[in-house]
């Protein structure tokens, strides 16, 4: 039964992009930071495992391990969902986080996905709409905890007469992510906008659609961010023509472009909530650390080979637009951008816009 259940997720989901990207329309506004969570944490010096390896307290005994309560596994994708993570991270390295976790960093979000499905992850930060087909696959067995990052996607070329959707007209235009939200949302907006003609050429990796705008800055692309920040930088010819999220705003009154959220087993939910309170509030704190203090974020990011070069990372931060949006706020922004993917593809959110039942909020 599981393993038929973990293909039909993974037949269902085609997840090339999503998480592994980064953006929005202009830089998170600085926020005060969280009551309910730990002190910033400091920068320390890199350690000797890799990023995608599971990230304990190595010098935390047993002892201490016990009094924090129940381990939280959580798995996030190399990008934007982790570099909100990566505060948090560090303070459970050096024992001072109020939670017990272990964290694991993927590149692809159909791995996280059968973690989830087979019980080896509490937490999960994945796709918005990945989480809704995840909802219906499972028959509501894991619930949206909170909404980890906002707007993905940029336009980016050399051509300075594109400056907005409809400027995309009778225009070829590079992208990645076919079927998934890249694609979705660059539909919505060509149909939102009455752009007929737009021909949009899909690649395998967002890394492919740099090249292919280092080889000729005049090409149109749609491009996440760090990769928007590391293309202009190799090539000044590039610009950022417009954002999707601006794009989205000025289309739709009732809803925001979600990119992540974070959802939780209901299983764990269930036996341990106030370990799962315990991460939201730890969450919140790291994602305050990463929007307000870049230098020490992006010192970590590097660390943890989310993205190789500090500098880079520190550039791309600001608008990364990572979050920590829970309760009522998060149900309204993410039933808005479920409804409206849903308009577009039913099939994008798995058939159709989860009930009431997916959002925990806590009381």
């Amino acid at each position: 039964m599981m393993k038929r259940l973990m293909s039909q997720v993974m037949a269902a989901v085609v997840l090339s992009l999503a998480l592994t990207a980064c953006g929005g329309s202009k830089p998170a506004p600085a926020t005060a930071a969280p009551e309910t969570a730990t002190a910033a944490p400091e920068t320390t010096a890199a350690p000797e495992t890799t990023a995608a390896e599971t990230t304990a307290a190595p010098e935390t005994t047993a002892a201490e391990k016990a009094d924090k309560g129940e381990t939280v596994r959580v798995g996030s994708l190399k990008g934007p969902t982790t570099m909100g993570l990566v505060n948090l991270m560090r303070s459970m390295e050096a024992g001072e986080a109020e939670g017990n976790y272990e964290f694991t960093m993927a590149t692809q979000a159909d791995e996280l996905l059968a973690k989830v499905v087979s019980g080896d992850l509490d937490i999960a930060l994945v796709p918005a709409n990945v989480a809704s087909v995840l909802y219906s696959k499972t028959e509501g067995k894991i619930s949206a905890i909170d909404i980890n990052t906002l707007g993905v996607l940029y336009c980016v070329s050399g051509d300075e007469s594109i400056k907005s959707v409809k400027d995309l007209a009778g225009k070829a235009v590079l992208s990645t992510g076919q079927g998934t939200t890249p694609d979705y949302v660059l539909r919505i907006l060509l149909d939102k906008n009455e752009v007929k003609d737009c021909n949009v050429e899909f690649k395998s990796e967002a890394t492919e659609v740099a090249a292919a705008l280092k080889a000729d800055p005049n090409q149109i692309a749609i491009l996440p961010q760090p990769f928007v920040t590391a293309a202009e930088a190799q090539n000044e010819a590039l610009k950022t023509a417009f954002s999707l999220t601006d794009a989205w705003d000025e289309t739709f009154d009732d809803s925001q472009l979600v990119t992540g959220v974070t959802i939780v087993r209901n299983a764990f939910l269930d036996e341990h909530e106030d370990a799962v309170k315990t991460f939201l509030a730890e969450h919140a704190m790291s994602a305050w650390v990463a929007q307000n203090d870049l230098d020490k974020t992006a010192e970590l990011v590097a660390k943890y080979g989310i993205i190789e070069k500090a500098p880079v990372a520190r550039k791309a931060l600001p608008y990364c637009n990572i979050v920590c949006i829970t309760g009522d706020e998060m149900k309204a922004a993410l039933s808005g951008y479920l409804e409206a993917l849903a308009g577009q593809d039913p099939k994008a959110v798995g058939g159709k816009v989860p009930g009431d039942d997916f959002y925990y909020i806590a009381k």
